[in-house]
């Protein structure tokens, strides 16, 4: 796609999130990668009400090339695309399932949700926590280094998620696929679930080429 179509992809994409209630207020931010930057939401902005012509565009460097000032977070995907060369869009929403689990004091902080279907396996892998961080400290991107070249999506503790995809399409549907697994996670607490076992885990990684 075309910086113009990318631009609408953007915002098609937060109004469909916020439509389905997976954003509200001002929270959460979506970026894409471009050949001469990247294009982020604004600070302060809804993903519900984007305009196309008002997305922040930034160089590498973190500058401000157009558009209204950057998200606060502009730095969580920075942090993302530079270790993840093959990353083309980032989501990451204060989604209230995701956001939950990522309160919870008892967390496998190398993997917060176990693998419970396959296609939470498929899409997101294994799921590290970040330590909290207060929101727009630089340090939780120098955090957020040290995982993303290992794991396409990191969960922000008492914060929430942030994905990557090769296009906007494939981080969101990974996002949204977190969340329907994160609400799954919190409905079988206490049930002692049936996860899928290593063996499982590396015949799907086999047969669909799974490259975390």
């Amino acid at each position: 796609m075309n910086e113009s179509a990318l631009r609408e992809e953007i915002c098609a994409c937060g109004k469909s999130l916020y439509d389905r209630g997976l954003a509200t207020g001002s929270s959460g931010n979506i970026s894409v990668r471009l050949d001469d930057g990247w294009l982020l939401t604004p600070t302060n902005s809804c993903l519900g009400r984007l305009d196309p012509a008002r997305l922040s565009k930034l160089d590498w460097q973190g500058n401000l090339i157009s558009g209204d000032p950057a998200s606060k977070e502009a730095f969580l995907h920075r942090a993302m695309y530079e270790e993840r060369s093959g990353a083309g869009a980032i989501v990451h929403l204060h989604a209230t399932h995701s956001a939950a689990v990522s309160c919870m004091s008892d967390l496998d902080p190398c993997d917060c949700i176990p693998p419970l279907t396959a296609y939470f396996v498929m899409k997101i892998g294994q799921l590290p926590l970040i330590p909290y961080h207060r929101p727009g400290d630089p340090q939780l991107g120098n955090a957020i280094r040290g995982l993303a070249g290992k794991h396409a999506a990191v969960l922000l503790a008492n914060h929430g998620p942030v994905v990557s995809g090769k296009t906007l399409e494939a981080a969101t549907y990974a996002t949204e696929e977190l969340e329907e697994t994160a609400k799954l996670f919190l409905l079988l607490r206490g049930h002692n679930p049936r996860v899928l076992n290593d063996a499982q885990i590396a015949d799907l990684k086999q047969a669909f080429n799974l490259d975390q």
